[in-house]
């Protein structure tokens, strides 16, 4: 049997796939700059990362390009940026006094991420209902990668906050980790609706948090955080009544 002809692939159709690549390249570059000691680099490269993550699916469906290596490249993506970088960033900059169970709390952290990821793929190819559209199961693993930096965040938003001692770091990153193969529910912004008559006032949020980021950028990541840590306690509280 003859085969078909390939047919030639328009070069916009790989934007997706490009920008996942992107995305890859700013987390092993935010892991050099670490090492380097140059972390608030290595935290800007991995805010770049997570801001490809968010769009990369969205260009893919727009121009109908959805394949199955994008999407097992989105979730290769997730483990490097999310699961490794993150929390090397945080090894190198407060750990190194106290490196084995430094490391320890490390791997704990890429384990669960990638356990995480396995579990949501899986999810994803199951022919049964999964989940509801409007949440999460679990911290997803770039919320969780931007909650391992939170120390971090702080520290550079107010000069003379105090680092937290190293065993407290070693379990709060043992602890977000966990949090990413968790029960919880978590919200999904995926599914979320706005009325007509508030469109206007998203779009005025939006413009306001992008000018919050580029004029104070620690502080609003740092607020972010909490806000979204507080989101998912209450969530959480609101289930269990």
């Amino acid at each position: 049997m003859a085969r078909a002809p390939r047919r030639d692939v328009a070069l916009l159709q790989l934007l997706p796939n490009a920008l996942t690549i992107t995305a890859i390249g700013a987390g092993l570059s935010a892991i050099r700059a670490a090492v380097e000691h140059d972390f608030k680099t290595a935290a800007l490269l991995i805010l770049f990362a997570a801001l490809l993550d968010g769009i990369d699916g969205r260009v893919a469906r727009m121009l109908g390009s959805h394949s199955k290596v994008g999407a097992e490249l989105d979730s290769l993506a997730d483990f490097v940026n999310f699961g490794v970088a993150a929390p090397l960033m945080l090894y190198f900059w407060a750990l190194q006094d106290y490196r084995k169970i430094g490391w320890i709390a490390v791997l704990i952290f890429a384990v669960c991420c990638v356990l995480r990821l396995a579990r949501f793929n899986v999810d994803a190819k199951s022919e049964t209902p999964g989940p509801k559209a409007d949440h999460f199961v679990g911290v997803p693993s770039p919320a969780g990668a931007m909650l391992v930096l939170l120390p971090m965040f702080t520290s550079f938003a107010f000069a003379n906050a105090a680092v937290l001692p190293d065993p407290v770091l070693c379990l709060y990153m043992a602890a977000i980790g966990l949090l990413m193969i968790s029960g919880i529910k978590t919200a999904s912004f995926k599914s979320a609706r706005i009325a007509p008559g508030n469109v206007r006032y998203a779009l005025l949020g939006v413009v306001v948090l992008i000018a919050a980021v580029l004029t104070y950028p620690w502080i609003t990541l740092v607020a972010l955080c909490v806000a979204y840590i507080v989101a998912v306690v209450w969530g959480a509280m609101r289930r269990k009544t």
